[in-house]
């Protein structure tokens, strides 16, 4: 790490002051970070992290406050100002046109030309060039639409590098990414470090803030509370002043509990089933398949956690068990019931409730208000006559965010009004505040806080010991390794592996995550 001392920080923002109409997103934040260092920008969902770094690239103008980079007034500037000065931002969801090539993505708005034409060999020449020396892999001539998330992850930070950053401000860049895509990931950074790049890191991972970061600046209710180094502060020391209070961390809750609940396997009938799934087979929407013969069974009082790489069949063995998607195989039973052909409705009658793992697409409408997307599919429940009951349906809304301590507490605010990881709580009250005997849980925890990952983990627990049986799906190893009894493995569609959770590690799951093991049965 360069010797912040010595010379001018890359960046140093002053008492930055940024509202949307009434509500202020930064409050007199600041940030400084060195040059040529690894700097994390932690906070609470709504805490002003990704505001700030917006205002730093020029896509947000603050109302005052100072900046500076490189020790240059750039107070004010757009995001044209910003890339020609080198910063660049990658956000969390990419930006690229699927149908383009790797090369076309990455000179996109500043092509090389010839004759009129996109000089496609110089461009997939100098793109072949640059992937070589940074150490991003990543052929120029494919096609953005054919490849994994961790290599368009890689286009974007090429595309970011081609304009010329010198420092690059990534938003949450692991939250889709496999363990071995994440090493790649910190290679790629630590690399850009020892050549003086300045990287700002937003994250939620506390174990990626550990792993990675030099210096650490934490964020709360807009303001910027505390400027740690790394290597003397702990995970729990950054909750802590992330929430203002102690927090129980998903790494300290792995104990006992995760690793000597039930344990049937798909077949064993000692322990009842309350989902049990046999030969099920889903096409995608190329009419691919995309779960080939999967079968399984989850406990009373059990979690089944299902890790693996995005884009592995996830989506659609979920959507099919939510009767979102048809099947062309298999069946599926609830408590015993054949459910295989029953509607949404009739699934949710039957005990089951599903968080879905894109909460804009499937779990909520962003214009209606909070009251009305805490009783989604559950309407005809709060009706009298053939009109909703307005008194009811805001008498649950208050109890649902009393109960689910979702902010701001006013149920007549638009969803869109909330923070993401509000957003999320709206859904997980929703689904778990009704009766239930299964639960799907997709991503349940994707971009929020450590204070709100703490009270989820706490919901899904409680429902375990309640003898609910939970299928919990997520891309966050640690999370699954966290919370599951068993976890089992999905690689091109199918179940590739099945373990027990005492037997369960990053180093064990990893190789059939990425398809280099198979066969591993518990």
């Amino acid at each position: 790490m360069a010797d912040s001392g010595s010379q001018s920080p890359a960046i140093r923002l002053t008492d930055i002051v940024k509202s949307f109409g009434p509500v202020l997103a930064n409050r007199g934040a600041s940030l400084e970070v060195a040059r040529g260092e690894i700097h994390a920008l932690v906070g609470e969902n709504g805490a002003g992290k990704s505001t700030l770094m917006r205002v730093l690239s020029g896509m947000y103008v603050a109302e005052s406050g100072r900046m500076e980079v490189n020790a240059r007034d750039v107070t004010g500037w757009s995001t044209a100002d910003a890339i020609d000065a080198g910063v660049g931002m990658v956000h969390q969801h990419f930006m690229l046109v699927p149908t383009l090539t790797v090369a076309e993505n990455v000179m996109l708005g500043r092509e090389l030309t010839k004759g009129g034409q996109l000089d496609r060999a110089r461009a997939e020449r100098e793109v072949a060039e640059l992937s070589r020396t940074t150490g991003l892999a990543v052929r120029p001539e494919r096609k953005v639409a054919d490849l994994s998330v961790g290599e368009a992850q890689r286009v974007e930070i090429l595309k970011t590098l081609y304009r010329g950053a010198k420092i690059l401000i990534l938003d949450e860049p692991t939250a889709v990414l496999s363990p071995p895509e994440i090493e790649e990931l910190w290679q790629v950074l630590g690399q850009m470090r020892d050549r003086g790049e300045t990287i700002v890191l937003i994250t939620h991972k506390l174990d990626e803030v550990m792993a990675i970061s030099d210096t650490i600046t934490v964020m709360r209710h807009g303001r910027t509370v505390g400027r740690l180094r790394t290597s003397d502060t702990t995970p729990s020391e950054i909750a802590k002043a992330m929430v203002g209070r102690d927090v129980q961390l998903a790494m300290n809750y792995v104990s006992e509990e995760t690793s000597s609940g039930p344990s049937v396997s798909a077949h064993s009938s000692a322990v009842e089933s309350l989902l049990a799934v046999r030969d099920l087979v889903v096409t995608n929407v190329r009419r691919l398949t995309a779960v080939d013969h999967v079968t399984f069974a989850i406990a009373a009082g059990e979690i089944l956690g299902i890790a693996g790489v995005e884009g592995n069949g996830q989506t659609e063995l979920l959507e099919a068990l939510a009767g979102l998607r048809p099947i062309r195989n298999g069946s599926i039973h609830i408590s015993r019931r054949d459910v295989t052909n029953l509607s949404v409705k009739e699934r949710g009658d039957a005990g089951l409730s599903h968080i879905p793992e894109d909460r804009h697409a499937r779990g909520l409408i962003l214009e209606y208000s909070v009251a009305e997307n805490l009783i989604l599919g559950q309407q005809h429940r709060f009706t009298r006559g053939i009109q909703l009951d307005r008194d009811r349906v805001l008498d649950n809304a208050r109890k649902q965010i009393d109960a689910f301590d979702v902010r701001p507490a006013d149920p007549q605010l638009p969803a869109r009004a909330l923070s993401g990881g509000n957003q999320q709580k709206i859904v997980i009250a929703r689904e778990m505040g009704r009766e239930f005997q299964v639960l799907l849980a997709a991503q349940p925890t994707r971009g929020v806080d450590v204070g709100a990952i703490e009270f989820i983990h706490a919901q899904l627990r409680a429902a375990r010991s309640a003898g609910k049986a939970i299928l919990l799906v997520s891309a966050d190893l640690a999370e699954i390794l966290a919370l599951s009894d068993r976890i089992a493995v999905m690689y091109g569609g199918k179940l590739v592996a099945t373990v027990p959770r005492v037997d369960a590690s990053a180093e064990v799951l990893g190789p059939y995550m990425t398809g280099a093991a198979t066969g591993h049965a518990a």
